[in-house]
């Protein structure tokens, strides 16, 4: 398929599961009613509560699958679209942690891919921020392509995006789009959100696919929103108002290959003198 109208959702997700998930569901509605094909929401689009509330995430955590994808599946089903589920909490063997984990649902309803976030935000800016994702969630241990009537895409989760060999490894197994559902914060947003996105797009000639939070609960950091949609020379082709919504593009998926022929660094690296480990 040459081209896909996308569908961002962003959410201002608060500290109430089932309130949080309605209204996913209604803008994810909204998005079909668009005419879109393939919807994506951010991640923990379920759940957003205070840094030492960790508990009511494990509490709430579900298995895959589970009530969540089901109602997901069944909605992709009736609409006829795809859905990236953006990210949501994940039972584990472990009691006291949880996995953050992606969920790609096809139009048929069923599940077509999984993704265990890998790199777990823990970062400490004196006087200024402080997160400790590894203190509720254990870190994925794969990486994830899913083939797609839209291309193979390539599945991550906010934090990941500041690792750019997990972009190059999804670009060489064949992903022409790459999903970040994110819940960015407002401190890092503002310089680093675009500038990211950009240069993982430039870097291997792909569709950068990033749907976010905005907003954010008491106790918790702002989240900076802007989702956006970033084509494969590094041009945004949609970004968010700051606030709730759908933001709706048509994307051109030739564009992948006419870029990487134009600019075929993909096939000019050196893995004579270096290589992904």
């Amino acid at each position: 398929m040459p081209r896909c109208r996308l569908a961002l959702v962003q959410l201002d997700a608060g500290t109430g599961k089932a309130a949080n998930v309605d209204r996913a569901v209604g803008l994810v509605e909204e998005a079909a009613s668009a005419d879109a094909q393939l919807v994506a929401l951010p991640e923990t689009f379920h759940l957003r509560v205070a840094a030492n509330e960790n508990h009511v995430k494990i509490a709430t955590a579900e298995t895959i699958p589970g009530p969540l994808t089901e109602r997901l599946g069944e909605l992709a089903k009736d609409r006829g679209i795809w859905i990236h589920a953006g990210s949501f909490s994940e039972k584990s063997n472990v009691a006291d942690k949880v996995y953050n984990t992606s969920v790609l649902i096809a139009s048929d309803g069923s599940i077509r891919a999984t993704y265990r976030k890998l790199h777990l935000f823990d970062v400490s800016i004196a006087g200024q921020f402080r997160a400790h994702e590894s203190a509720r969630n254990l870190p994925g241990d794969e990486v994830v392509t899913a083939e797609t009537p839209f291309g193979r895409i390539g599945m991550s989760i906010c934090y990941d995006l500041r690792f750019p060999e997990l972009y190059r490894t999804l670009a060489l197994r064949g992903s022409t789009m790459a999903f970040v559902p994110s819940n960015f914060t407002m401190f890092t947003g503002k310089d680093h959100w675009e500038p990211l996105l950009r240069a993982r797009a430039i870097e291997n000639g792909m569709y950068m696919v990033a749907p976010a939070q905005i907003g954010g609960v008491p106790g918790a950091f702002q989240a900076y929103g802007r989702s956006m949609v970033v084509d494969p020379w590094g041009t945004v082709i949609a970004c968010a108002p700051d606030q709730e919504g759908v933001t709706v593009v048509d994307i051109d998926l030739s564009r992948v290959t006419t870029i990487r022929e134009r600019m075929p660094s993909l096939s000019h690296r050196r893995t004579d003198a270096y290589d992904l480990i």
